[in-house]
């Protein structure tokens, strides 16, 4: 029971971290016009391509949820022993791995940076949202759907991911912010 109690209390319910998320990237691109959202260093992402990826893995996740409450049932693979410990390194530890190649459903595809901003914050709320349905659909603690590198994930987990994930790339825009 002990160990069920801490590993319940690193991965709290991190409802709050999102919006700290939100609160977070907000601060991140305050005051920054389209040029600077756009200005990067030789062979790295500008702060509109960090946010387009950002954007894309809350659409993915929102999409893989919908999916799941659609069908009626968890989408998560039975096997939570094989990816463990790349889960633990990120949502246990909150490290996240830099330089590591992003997946190509989620790389920046161009998108406006003004539908950016719009859709950012907004799919931010419409994950936690349905995070939570499938939560409370599938049972609390247990896995909810797959995520393509970290394998099936709790509701917890999911948003922990979230968390971690986007204050790495919030940190990378504050960096580009500062350096203009």
């Amino acid at each position: 029971m002990l160990r069920l109690e801490l590993l319940e209390s690193i991965l709290l319910d991190v409802t709050s971290k999102l919006s700290e998320l939100r609160d977070r990237l907000a601060a991140a691109i305050d005051g920054m016009s389209a040029e600077d959202l756009a200005r990067h260093p030789e062979g790295k992402w500008s702060s509109a391509e960090i946010l387009d990826h950002l954007n894309l893995t809350y659409r993915g996740t929102i999409k893989n949820c919908e999916r799941c409450l659609a069908s009626g049932k968890s989408g998560a693979s039975p096997d939570r022993s094989s990816k463990r410990w790349q889960r633990r390194g990120i949502l246990w530890l909150g490290f996240f791995p830099p330089g590591r190649k992003s997946p190509g459903p989620v790389l920046p595809r161009g998108t406006p940076v003004s539908q950016l901003t719009a859709e950012i914050f907004e799919n931010i709320r419409r994950m936690e949202s349905v995070i939570s349905e499938c939560d409370s659909r599938f049972g609390r603690g247990e896995p909810i759907a797959d995520h393509p590198i970290l394998g099936p994930m709790t509701a917890s987990e999911w948003r922990k991911f979230h968390w971690v994930h986007g204050k790495h790339h919030a940190r990378q825009i504050t960096r580009l912010r500062e350096s203009r």
